[in-house]
């Protein structure tokens, strides 16, 4: 137990500024009792009131602003931020969001913490996954950038206190919805330390980011809750680092995972991999004190291992100034009139402005005042804004129509159509489907009278099937309510289920039956009428279900031509609603627009030839007819409270619009790889690897000018593997209008031993040129971002190569090259008469994976009949006589190991039998003599020949 307390806890040394940190910490830990520490291991850490310590809650939402709290300054997604290539605004963004955070923790201390869940980390590999919104690119370093840049506002700019204490996520491996709490991704050693690490480190290794939290996916088999690559984030940074499960994933070690027979065995394996606070069963933290209690007295951990995990996150509650006098904390003094302030407001609309991508302009843009003021602004987000998941509450709505309308004043005139058919629901007996017209909404019910608005039904269409529906009696969207019956009582798609999604499915005769489609889905079935006639969600089958004639009352798209086609300009605004097909837990199944927002653009545009499409989306999407047939295109994120005074602005030229593409937009989701392969290297995901034609190219965004990019000034062309070349380019602004420019370097190695990106950001720059001036842009190549992961020596390494250097607009629109050489290493061959880990393989077949070779650390192989590992320029040279390896197989009887040269069918040079072993962790050696090899370096591959795991193997001379 503790010692006792003094008469005044003022006086103890923990309180006491002037200790160093970890004489501090060591003090209160020395303080704490047992139970009181194990408390702290939880989410909500409780009060001490003995100790005058208050409680404490890690996990407040600030994605893109304070997100749950209340009405906040909300600025455009992850996404957005990320398209904006400038760290300098991102900066500021995080600073102002970490301010705010500060006035809502004055507002409540223990419910509003100020450890910060933010930014998302995660590289956009794929622009299926459900999350996309959340993340800023697909690049790893430009990633790393806006994340450093982002933490780094959040946690201010002195030296010891911190204004919020950011939590970069989620850590590792994570871009997958679909079963994610099951599903174990392979990433193999190239793929981690070039793809992943370079995203997380840099915010943590600057000193901004103060943690990780865990993903909930395994990655090479073992859950990342239990991890060792937790520990590699530690060794980023000389501060301590307080690392955090994700929501319910301590639960899911021991429950969904199975990876633990208990909850005490897996407390216990996360604590000793580095988890220092379980985010566990919301506010009840009784699974967590019982289950590491439990693991103690077992014998699983120690008092020690506990003090580590609780100091950790006392470190970082002593730098927010918790146990500090106000005076010493330059953060202290916020109150909440810092949130949504003026300043702020400013802030969201540069933001804003800044993400704006022009896609394509065949001089439609920008748009005059004067010749274009009778606008029609038509789809279905023409006059409206949504929220995302980890949004905060906008203080008032700038939608794309307002804010055209705001820039047109009164000399201006705009039009709006939605685009959404409006229907009326019928039943054989002829009644109809009737909403309530009270503002709240009610039950919807099939009446024989009512009509009118009562009985209209705006539909919205979303992709994959997916409508929601809005009854025009009060505007209201239709959601599952009270007793599983239907109530038009939404403003719009909510909540962690949306329970407001549906589909319509035709089952023959003219007619149709509605299905409930929300994230709940246990309640996914078909509607009904009651004998008191309300439409209730329980019919198990089509033909169980209320069938309905759905008769269109009025075409949305043809409501939106007939503004569209006497207007001066017509603007046509689709996108999706970010909590529909693609979101947490949801991935998406295509990239395509939905079919009524494709047939809206088409009609438009036949119908107005000066038409602009505004794709406001969380994601890439393929519309390649737009891009060959519409004059104008412009992508913009769900871009908050500011969205349509930003879009207006750039419309009509206020600002020059140069947002640039985060991630590659693809023509189709057929060119893209399978989704479930997380090795980018192996996949052929994003700009470095993949070799098609994609609709919109890495970089890409276009200006209302023109920059020349003038001859490249290298300081030096030759460098070592420690070296840095210094790269000065002119860019002139050869147009009439003042603009902003990303100039962007890629380098491209010419020859290597490894499959090397096509071309990789090296160094970027947002300038901004004035019309007909030149601005000197300086980048910087350091060779040490040249290294990339050798599985021969694991380690990083700069090889002796000549690159090429790539400078322009974006990474198709390359304007000016050079060359360097670089003096690294020249990387030897494999000589595997070492003991060679199986996981360091060269290249794989594609039903290999990486598995975990035990519980607690090391990855091995899993494979199946066919399956193969290869090692690239292996040193075959002298005698080479066996083969040994060290394998297990749970299943009965005997597999094997074929050692081939040159291909998987190559020259059998031996075969090893692995027998069973009972179980995928029961190792045990086997041995094969070899055929004589030849030759002096050649390609080894290993063949399975049944279900086994390999950890290592090694040849013999002899």
């Amino acid at each position: 137990g503790a010692a006792a307390a003094p008469a005044s806890a003022e006086d103890l040394p923990f309180r006491d500024p002037g200790l160093a940190l970890d004489e501090r910490v060591a003090d209160l830990l020395g303080r704490l009792t047992r139970d009181e520490k194990i408390a702290m291991l939880h989410q909500y850490q409780p009060a001490v009131p003995r100790l005058d310590i208050g409680a404490f809650r890690t996990g407040s939402e600030a994605l893109h602003g304070v997100a749950w709290l209340g009405e906040a300054t909300v600025f455009p997604q992850s996404v957005g931020l990320g398209a904006t290539w400038d760290t300098g605004l991102v900066e500021r963004v995080g600073g102002a969001t970490g301010t705010e955070m500060r006035g809502f923790h004055a507002q409540d201390p223990a419910a509003h913490g100020l450890n910060v869940w933010a930014p998302v980390a995660d590289p956009l590999r794929d622009p299926r996954w459900g999350r996309n919104e959340e993340g800023y690119s697909e690049d790893p370093a430009l990633v790393g950038a806006m994340t450093e840049a982002y933490t780094g506002g959040l946690r201010g700019d002195d030296d010891f206190y911190l204004k919020t204490a950011p939590t970069v996520k989620h850590f590792a491996g994570y871009n997958i919805e679909e079963r994610r709490d099951r599903i174990s991704v392979t990433v193999p050693p190239r793929a981690l330390h070039e793809y992943v690490y370079p995203a997380f480190r840099p915010a943590i290794e600057a000193g901004n980011a103060t943690g990780v939290m865990a993903a909930y996916n395994l990655i090479n088999g073992r859950p990342a809750h239990v991890s060792p690559l937790l520990e590699d984030v530690r060794s980023w940074s000389d501060a301590e680092t307080m690392i955090v499960s994700d929501a319910y994933g301590p639960s899911n070690v021991a429950g969904s995972q199975g990876y633990y027979d208990d909850h005490a065995q897996s407390h216990a394996a996360m604590l000793k991999a580095g988890i220092d606070s379980y985010t566990d069963q919301d506010t009840d933290s009784s699974l967590t004190v019982d289950a590491v209690t439990s693991a103690l007295e077992q014998g699983l951990i120690t008092e020690d291992d506990i003090d580590a995990a609780v100091g950790h996150s006392l470190s970082i509650r002593f730098r927010l100034g918790e146990f500090d006098p106000d005076e010493r904390n330059p953060y202290s003094g916020i109150t909440p009139d810092a949130i949504d302030t003026p300043e702020h407001r400013r802030l969201a609309r540069e933001a804003a402005t800044e993400q704006m991508t022009l896609l394509k302009n065949d001089g439609a843009l920008p748009l005059d005042a004067e010749q274009d003021s009778d606008v029609a602004v038509v789809g279905p987000l023409a006059d409206t804004l949504y929220e995302d998941w980890y949004s905060g509450t906008m203080p008032y709505e700038s939608t794309p129509a307002g804010g055209i309308a705001d820039r047109l004043g009164q000399d201006g005139s705009v039009a709006t159509a939605e685009g959404a058919d409006r229907i009326r629901l019928t039943t054989p007996e002829g009644g109809a489907v009737t909403a309530s017209s009270a503002e709240d909404g009610g039950v919807l019910r099939v009446q024989d009278s009512g009509g009118g608005d009562a009985q209209e039904i705006s539909v919205f269409e979303w992709g994959e099937g997916v409508v929601t529906l809005r009854t025009e009696a009060n505007g209201r969207v239709v959601g599952l309510g009270e007793g599983n019956r239907l109530f038009n009582d939404q403003e719009q798609p909510n909540g962690w289920f949306v329970q407001q999604l549906f589909r319509f499915e035709e089952v023959g005769g003219g007619h149709v039956v509605l299905k409930y489609d929300g994230y709940d889905e246990w309640n996914q079935k078909y509607v009904s009428v009651g004998e008191d006639g309300a439409l209730t969600v329980d019919a198990d089958t089509p033909d169980q279900a209320a069938r309905f004639e759905k008769e269109t009352l009025t075409s949305g798209t043809d409501a939106a031509v007939q503004e569209a086609s006497g207007a001066d300009a017509a603007v046509v605004v689709v996108g999706n609603m970010p909590f529909i097909n693609a979101r947490e837990t949801d991935d998406r199944e295509d990239l395509a627009l939905p079919k009524a927002q494709r047939e809206l653009i088409q009609a438009v545009t036949d119908a107005n030839p000066n038409t602009v499409v505004v794709l406001e989306s969380s994601y890439p999407q393929s519309m390649p007819w737009a891009q060959e047939n519409v004059p104008a295109l412009l992508w913009t994120s769900h871009a908050g409270q500011e969205t349509g005074n930003a879009l207006a602005a750039v419309l009509y030229g206020d600002a020059n619009p140069a947002g640039r593409l985060p991630q590659t937009w693809y023509r189709s989701v057929e060119d893209l790889p399978d989704m479930g392969n997380y090795d980018v290297i192996d996949s052929g995901h994003t700009y470095q690897y993949f070799d098609g034609d994609p609709l919109y190219a890495f970089g890409h965004g276009l200006s209302y000018t023109d920059f020349e990019y003038g001859k490249p000034d290298l300081d030096r062309k030759r460098i070592g593997e420690d070296g840095t070349v210094a790269v000065r380019v002119p860019v002139t602004n050869t147009g009439e209008r003042d603009g902003d420019e990303v100039v962007q370097l890629y380098t491209s190695q010419q020859r290597s031993r490894v499959k090397q990106p096509a071309k990789e950001l090296r160094d970027f720059e947002r300038v901004h040129v004035e019309a007909g001036e030149t601005v000197a842009v300086e980048l910087e190549i350091d060779a040490a971002d040249l290294a990339f992961w050798d599985v021969t020596r694991s380690r990083m390494v700069v090889e002796r190569a000549k690159h090429e250097v790539l400078i322009g607009s974006s990474s198709a629109d390359i304007r000016r090259t050079s060359r360097i050489r670089v003096d690294g290493k020249r990387i030897p061959a494999r000589d595997l008469t070492a003991d060679t880990r199986a996981a360091d393989f060269d290249r794989y077949s594609s039903g290999a994976e990486l598995v975990d070779e035990t519980k607690a650390e090391g990855d091995a192989v899993a494979g199946s009949d066919g399956d193969w590992i290869a090692f690239d320029d292996s040193d075959l040279r002298g005698r080479l006589s066996s083969f040994t390896a060290r394998a297990a197989r749970a299943e009965d009887g005997a597999a094997g190991l074929e050692i081939r040269l040159g291909s998987p069918e190559g020259r059998l040079l031996g075969t090893a039998e692995v027998p069973s072993t009972g179980g995928v962790y029961e190792y045990t050696e086997v041995a094969a003599g070899l055929e004589r090899t030849g030759g002096k370096h050649r390609d080894v591959y290993l063949v399975f020949t049944g279900d086994l795991r390999l950890s290592g193997f090694s040849l013999s001379r002899g």
